[in-house]
């Protein structure tokens, strides 16, 4: 499982890295054109703009594997042992909770914009693609915040033997 988890992260640091660097080059390459030549490109903001849509859900879910989103920490430091254990639960299932609400409610969002076949502007391509980067990233949010849950359970339990 360790493995599986290993393999996963670096897809996703790889997904990061490549739409990251793509979306940089895009933007260089609409600025030089619109610079140097005086033309511009119709397709290049449109598929940064979906690029950068993307990496942000999916990085969404890379920040809760490193522990890297903005919390306030006030009440969590003012508690100490069981208790800010079962703190720290509560705060995942909750937010575990909204993450899936997201995930559900987003494939219905995508579900109707691809039945009704909507294309985008310059790339003609399906929204559906675009809009999908929401369900998509809260779905790998969910499966990293149930990983934590599981963790704050494990040092519950660990928690309880001590004690």
């Amino acid at each position: 499982m360790k493995k599986m988890i290993e393999i996963y992260d670096k897809l996703e640091e790889n997904f990061l890295f490549f739409t990251f660097a793509l979306s940089v080059a895009l933007i260089f390459i609409q600025i030089v054109m619109r610079y140097v030549f005086l033309a511009s490109l119709s397709w290049s903001e449109e598929l940064a703009r979906y690029l950068f849509v993307w990496y942000t859900w999916v990085g969404a879910s890379y920040a809760v594997a490193k522990h890297r989103h903005i919390r306030i920490e006030i009440l969590c430091d003012l508690i100490k042992g069981r208790s800010r254990l079962v703190l720290e639960l509560l705060v995942l299932l909750v937010w575990a909770a909204f993450s899936m609400f997201l995930a559900v409610k987003g494939m219905e969002v995508v579900r109707i914009i691809a039945v009704r076949g909507q294309l985008s502007a310059a790339l003609q391509i399906p929204m559906a693609l675009a809009y999908a980067a929401v369900p998509a990233g809260a779905l790998l949010m969910s499966l990293r915040l149930i990983g934590e849950i599981v963790s704050v359970c494990k040092q519950f339990s660990a928690e309880e033997v001590k004690g």
